[in-house]
This record gives C-alpha cells, structure tokens and sequence, in this order.
C-alpha cells in the first residue's frame, strides 16, 4: 500500500486535471462549432490522451532523476522527489511510462478504426514521442534548450485531442484558438523553469531561465500572458469562433491570469523563494483561468 501510494504520487495528478481540462476545452470548443457533444466520443478520446499524458510523468522522473536531486519539490516543479527515496521504483518507473504509451497508441488505434479518423493515430503517435524525448535520450529536449518548443506544442496537442475526438479532424477553428493556448504554454514552462533555476543548472539543462536568468523570465511570462489574452479576445471579436462566445466574458476571464503575470512583470523578483512563490501563483491562476473558460463553454452547450 505505501508503495502503490508513492507510485500514484510518481503521476502527479495535478498535471493529469490541469490536462484534462485543456483537453475539455477542445472537446468543447469542437461542441460549440458543430452543435453536438458526444459524451462516448468525448471519453474515448480522453482515454487516449490519459496514458500519454500519465507516462510523461513517470519518464520524465526517471531520465531526470540526477536533476532532480538538486530540485525542491513544489506542486509544480522540481518532479516528484520519490525515486531519490525509493530506488527500489526506478525501473517500474520506466516500464510503466512505456506501458502507458503503447497503451495510448492501442487505444488510438481503436478510436482510429471505430470513427475512420486515421488523423488521432498519428496524433497520439506524436504526443507520446514528444512527452518521452523531452527527457529520454538520444534527444533530450530539455537538456538541449529545446524544452520549450516541445512545451509550447502542448497548447495545441492536448486542445486538439479534445476537438479530434468530437470532429474527427483538425481545422481552421482549432489551430486558431490554440494561438493563444501555445503562447499560455511559453508562459507555463517558463513559470515552471523559474524555481528550478538552480537545479537546473547543476543537473545540466539548458532553459531560457538558466540562460537568461528569472528577470527575463518574468518580464516574459507577463507579455506572454497579455499576448494571449488580446489574440484570443481579437479572434473572438472577429468571428472566427462560434457567435454565441462573449469576448466580453472571455476577457474578465483572462484578467485572472494577466494581472498576477503582470504583477510578476514589475516587481521580477530573484530571490529564489518569493520568484517560486509568485510562479506558483501565476502557474493556479492559469489553470483557474482555463478552467473558467471550459465552464463557460460548458454554459453555452447547456443553453
């Protein structure tokens, strides 16, 4: 029981429902577009994406597990801290990241043949090679200062997953929306970069934070979080989206994130405790403010 304890605490399921929600918003933005929601279709689809997204958390603890001994952990960064305790979970942590991507490509591939949507296959295909060299050898993105494109991919994988399974296909709509979502992600990975600078920098990584220092960083996540939100509220305003989306709604929403992001923008703190303590709060204020979205979307279905 303690180990089946430490193995879940290895996923970390906080990441899991922060995904799952940008997967919602896909699937409900995909709702929105063609007037339908199909909950078998909505579900398959996350049973696709889940173990992909799960196995990223086991293969990245276990590739960077020197790293991580340098890291404190947090909520958010600094990976779970439990393969350091428990050797004795070193390898099932790789095995079952394995185990985890064959069984999204499996489940991929029956969603494939059930809709006659090859598109999700390669999708899933994708995803799970990306989540697995961010960290994994030969590639090793994270070490090689190319962890942020990878990241910035996510605002378009884990949304497009969501509109996949409904739609069946990827299309103007969808890449549109995920401008705003990428750039949230160049945000993320940055807030998650900022407490790990040290760590990093001893474990061998090469990140923009390590590069460039936390000043730029914050100076970075608070454009990128105005950015986001005035691209997303002009793609609204111009109709590329459904009509029945408020921009005026989706703006107060996005203040969520802008203002503490602006804050971090002003005062661009270095010490490394209050620079974590103003990540984490940047980092919840972007999971409330998608998670307000995907409940307003949620909304406008119900209606």
């Amino acid at each position: 029981m303690d180990d089946l304890i430490k193995i879940i605490k290895l996923g970390r399921i906080q990441f899991l429902v922060a995904g799952f929600i940008l997967y919602s918003l896909g699937g409900l933005l995909a709702a929105l577009v063609i007037d339908d929601f199909s909950y078998f279709r909505f579900i398959f689809g996350y049973m696709v994406l889940m173990p992909a997204h799960l196995s990223l958390h086991y293969s990245n603890d276990y590739f960077d597990l020197d790293a991580d001994r340098f890291s404190e952990v947090t909520p958010f960064t600094g990976g779970s801290g439990i393969l350091q305790d428990n050797p004795h979970l070193i390898n099932f942590s790789y095995n079952f990241a394995l185990f985890l991507i064959f069984s999204s490509i499996f489940l991929s591939i029956l969603f494939a043949w059930y809709y006659s949507t090859l598109v999700i296959f390669l999708w899933a295909v994708f995803g799970n090679l990306l989540g697995w060299y961010y960290t994994a050898p030969p590639l090793q993105l994270s070490y090689r200062g190319l962890g942020e494109i990878a990241t910035v991919l996510i605002g378009l994988l884990i949304p497009g997953f969501g509109y996949l399974a409904l739609t069946g296909h990827i299309d103007q709509t969808i890449l549109l929306f995920s401008i705003s979502l990428i750039i949230y992600m160049f945000l993320f990975i940055l807030s998650v970069q900022i407490p790990d600078k040290e760590a990093d920098i001893l474990g061998g990584k090469k990140n923009l934070i390590v590069k460039y220092g936390r000043k730029l960083g914050f100076k970075l996540i608070g454009l990128s979080a105005l950015a986001g939100s005035l691209i997303l509220i002009s793609l609204i305003i111009s109709g590329f989206f459904p009509a029945v989306i408020d921009f005026r709604i989706i703006a107060a929403i996005c203040m969520v994130l802008v203002l503490p992001s602006m804050y971090g923008f002003i005062k661009k703190p270095e010490d490394p405790q209050q620079a974590t303590q103003l990540s984490i709060i940047i980092l919840n204020a972007l999971i409330l403010m998608v998670f307000l979205i995907a409940t307003y979307f949620v909304y406008l279905i119900i209606i």
